[in-house]
């Protein structure tokens, strides 16, 4: 930081993360604006949106844009109108990052709605760097007891997992489905199963499998196998559109499937009387409210809500994302800041 640049890593075009098109830059030292915060990144959790902003599944909203949005790390700077920080407190930046607050959606307390809203590592640099700003409103003050890998995947996988939760509607003590067991599902689950649901897991790896059954899991199996049961509600959360008529056809009459991710595959037709018929629901989750963090933060404290974490140094971003899109690990990847 010495001469005002940092160490980043920046998407140069999108392209397969495999062939390089993530790579690390210097870049100036972002200068907080009036209601921001400069913060210093300690850890910062790997998401499935950064793959997709990367490879360019997403539209490019800022060019060389760098990714991460689940981001703890610490005060380093205000902007002059930003009060009630104290220097050097811990600080968790998460997806979203600013909404007009006056439209129709916003003052319904649709926030996620909002038709201009903004988020960290699409619209602005994020977390996959030495440094990261944040507007102070939504910034997330962060318990002190909880280690920083253990809180990153807690900022967006957590939060998200948690809406689609709500969207999903399960009733009291209901049949849950979750169809993928990334980082965001696994959250999820011990939400749900802290509140008293049976969960069932259907993904393609052994390894998810086997970390859903350790975490209460009532079953686990293939992404495309039948669950043991009717489901009450389910959650999709593969960014894959032919897993929807099979999630459609485990709901019992009057069921709810949410889609959880910002990306899906496109879905093939849908069979009214076997998928849709009896009153099923197909529903969508668009990001979240920061209401929804601050519930989601909340009851992870209470039930105890841990991510499961494999960490990678900073220096390696593009191996671990490299490593989600093949699913070579359970849970969350984490990457720790060896640069600072």
């Amino acid at each position: 930081m010495a001469d005002g640049t940092m160490r980043a890593w920046s998407v140069v075009r999108p392209g397969p993360v495999e062939e390089g098109y993530l790579r690390p830059v210097r870049k100036p030292v972002p200068v907080p604006a009036d209601d921001e915060l400069l913060v210093r990144v300690r850890a910062c959790g790997v998401c499935r949106t950064d793959l997709h902003v990367t490879e360019g599944d997403l539209p490019v909203h800022r060019p060389g844009v760098t990714p991460g949005h689940e981001v703890v790390g610490e005060l380093a700077g205000a902007g002059a109108g930003v009060r009630g920080f104290e220097a050097g407190c811990r600080i968790g930046v998460a997806w979203l990052r600013h909404t007009d607050g006056g439209c129709a959606y916003c003052v319904r307390g649709a926030e996620n709605l909002c038709p201009r809203s903004e988020y960290t590592g699409w619209h602005a640099d994020g977390g996959y760097a030495e440094y990261t700003t944040v507007p102070a409103a939504f910034a997330y003050r962060l318990p002190k007891d909880v280690p920083d890998v253990a809180l990153a995947p807690l900022l967006c996988a957590g939060i998200i997992g948690h809406r689609a939760l709500r969207r999903a509607a399960l009733p009291p003590g209901g049949r849950l489905g979750l169809y993928g067991f990334g980082g965001s599902a696994h959250l999820c689950a011990q939400v749900a199963i802290a509140e008293g649901a049976t969960v069932h897991v259907m993904t393609r790896g052994a390894h998810a499998r086997r970390l859903a059954l350790e975490l209460g899991a009532a079953s686990a199996q293939d992404a495309y196998a039948e669950p043991p049961e009717p489901l009450d509600s389910a959650i999709l959360f593969a960014p894959a559109g032919e897993l929807v008529p099979v999630a459609l056809r485990a709901l019992d009459r009057g069921g709810v499937l949410a889609i959880a991710g910002i990306h899906l595959t496109d879905t093939p037709p849908l069979h009214y009387e076997t998928e849709l018929f009896h009153e099923k629901q197909l529903r969508s989750v668009a990001s979240n409210t920061r209401e929804d963090g601050r519930e989601f933060l909340s009851l992870a404290a209470r039930y105890g809500v841990r991510a499961t974490t494999h960490r990678y140094p900073l220096s390696r971003a593009a191996e671990a994302l490299g490593d989600l899109k093949a699913g070579r690990f359970d849970g969350a990847a984490v990457l720790v800041n060896d640069w600072t």
